[in-house]
């Protein structure tokens, strides 16, 4: 069953958050996952979404998206993305 992965970030330093965005679709595309949104200006509905980015990714499993996320090159490469940024991370069951 698909899983999704939802990440909101709150990027406070631009240039140091380059160099996460710069090395992810190398290391995401060795993985089965699916780049699906990655939105700067997500229209609020209802409450409050004071996040800077919100991203959407899409795994076949949640040992796929846990495979990616737990990866020594993605671990190595997202701390680029913890010194530069504050983030929520879930995975969400999708529909069968």
């Amino acid at each position: 069953m698909a899983v999704y992965m939802i990440g909101q970030i709150t990027i406070n330093d631009r240039d140091a958050y380059a160099a996460y965005e710069g090395g992810f679709l190398d290391i995401f595309a060795q993985f089965k996952g699916k780049l699906l949104s990655v939105d700067e200006s997500a229209e609020v509905l209802e409450g409050q979404w004071p996040c800077t980015r919100t991203v959407l990714l899409e795994f076949p499993s949640k040992e796929d998206a846990l495979a990616w996320y737990k990866s020594d090159a993605y671990q190595a490469l997202a701390q680029h993305r913890f010194a530069a940024a504050d983030g929520n991370i879930i995975i969400v069951q999708g529909m069968s």
